[in-house]
Formats: C-alpha cells, sequence, structure tokens
C-alpha cells in the first residue's frame, strides 16, 4: 500500500476538509477585543472579524494562546480549520507541551457547540489520534497527541480505547516510547503533562493513566518484547511507598 492510500491519512484528511467546511465564513465577536501591547495590533484583530483569511504563523500562536478572549469559542471557530491543520502537520510550537493547544480546546467548551460542530471537531481528534499512531509518517509524537486530546477533552478513556484498537507494530512501539516518556513523572505521582483546565481533575487522570499501564500496556509490552527494565519501571506504579523505593529495580537514577 502506498503511504498517500494509508487509511489513517485519508480519514485525516477528510476530518480537516469537513472542519474547513464546517466553518467556512466563522469570525470573531463583531466585540471581541485584546490588548494592543501584550497581543496584537488592530488590524490583527480586523482579521479574526473577517472571515476565511489565513493568518500568518505568529498571529494564529498569539490567537490560541491568548486567555482573555471575551467569546474563546467564537475565535476557536474562526481558527479552527487552519488551527488544526498547523496542528496536525507538526507547525504548532507551544511554550510547553502540546496539552497547550488542548487547552485552547477546552477554554472554547467545543463539546457544548451544536451537535454538528463538536462532531467535527470529535472527529478530527479521533482521526489525528489514529493517524499518529499507524501512519510512519505522523508529523507529531503519539504521546504529544494524547496529552492534547486528554486536554482538550478532559478525559482518557476515548483516546484510550482507540489505542487498544490499533494493535500492529507501529502503534505498539509508540506504546512503548510513551511508557518511556510517562514513567519518570509517575513514579513521583504525577501526570506527566500539564493540566491547565481548571475543570480537569489531574488525580484522576493520572489514576486512569497508571491503571491503564499496569493493565493492557503492561501485557501489551510484553508481549510486544519492550524492554525488561521499561517493564519493570511500569510494574513499579503498581507499588506505594516504601515497597516502590526498594524494589530492586527501583531505577539508580531517582526519581
Amino acid at each position: 500500500m502506498q503511504l498517500a492510500d494509508h487509511p489513517a491519512r485519508r480519514r485525516l484528511s477528510a476530518a480537516l476538509d469537513s472542519l474547513s467546511v464546517t466553518f467556512r465564513g466563522m469570525t470573531a465577536h463583531p466585540d471581541e477585543c485584546n490588548c494592543v501591547c501584550h497581543w496584537g495590533s488592530a488590524e490583527e484583530l480586523a482579521l479574526l472579524k473577517t472571515p476565511d483569511v489565513e493568518l500568518e504563523p505568529d498571529l494564529l500562536r498569539r490567537t490560541w494562546q491568548a486567555i482573555d478572549w471575551m467569546d474563546h469559542a467564537a475565535v476557536l471557530r474562526r481558527i479552527l480549520p487552519q488551527f488544526a491543520r498547523a496542528l496536525a502537520a507538526g507547525r504548532v510550537e507551544p511554550l510547553s507541551g502540546l496539552e497547550e493547544a488542548g487547552y485552547s480546546f477546552a477554554r472554547g467548551r467545543w463539546q457544548q457547540w451544536p451537535d454538528e460542530h463538536a462532531e467535527r471537531v470529535r472527529e478530527f481528534l479521533h482521526a489525528w489520534w489514529a493517524q499518529s499512531l499507524t501512519d510512519p509518517d505522523a508529523a507529531v509524537p503519539a504521546h504529544q497527541v494524547f496529552a492534547m486530546c486528554a486536554e482538550a477533552s478532559g478525559t482518557l478513556a476515548p483516546w484510550l480505547a482507540d489505542w487498544e484498537k490499533h494493535t500492529g507494530h507501529l502503534s505498539d512501539r509508540h506504546l512503548a516510547e510513551a511508557a518511556a516518556e510517562w514513567e519518570s513523572e509517575l513514579l513521583r505521582d504525577s501526570l506527566p503533562w500539564s493540566v491547565h483546565w481548571y475543570e480537569h481533575d489531574e488525580e484522576e487522570m493520572r489514576a486512569e493513566l497508571v491503571a491503564w499501564l499496569l493493565g493492557h500496556a503492561a501485557a501489551r509490552l510484553r508481549e510486544s518484547g519492550a524492554p525488561a527494565d521499561l517493564r519493570h519501571r511500569i510494574r513499579l506504579l503498581g507499588l506505594t511507598g516504601e515497597a516502590r523505593w526498594t524494589d530492586p529495580h527501583w531505577p539508580g537514577h531517582g526519581y
């Protein structure tokens, strides 16, 4: 199969096209404003009130990162087709992690939008997540897409369920990479990305991720031949207190 015919890539392309159609003509609220000193000029603000005009990359970044819009949902709908394409292409560079982009989605409360609008966003997130797991040419590491989707939606369940469905070699490799990225923070009893939106329960997310790693992921890491030291570090997540740090497989570099 040619890479151009990759099913996850076709699904993502269709999801991006649907966003463009659904949110065509959207603008920021007519009375929207922002600080000239800290966000941008009046001319740039006027662009957000003009439909379907491509924004310069720096203006797009300042727009989705700003937390003080009067109507963030309207601003998000205005930039969403361009923003989603930039995300999928790996052209979004947050200050810390890609979960910052998820925070922008959460602030827009997209899950409360009209059904057609919310469904288009949901399909984009799922299509991008599936592509990150199964497409060898995916532009963004799977663990970063996962954190973004978790922060955008406030839940891990649908993204973990998708991961369980994708069981090929590439998805298994991404699981090992994600476990290696996450284990250090998880062994400190912290979530391995920052939760920005106040409505999201960081401890609940951490507990759900740990339970999944100890259950489905542990068996899968073993069956796919992941390194033994990584599998031991995941096993340690099931221990607490002294039992954890006195275990003979406790990492010597310290947490």
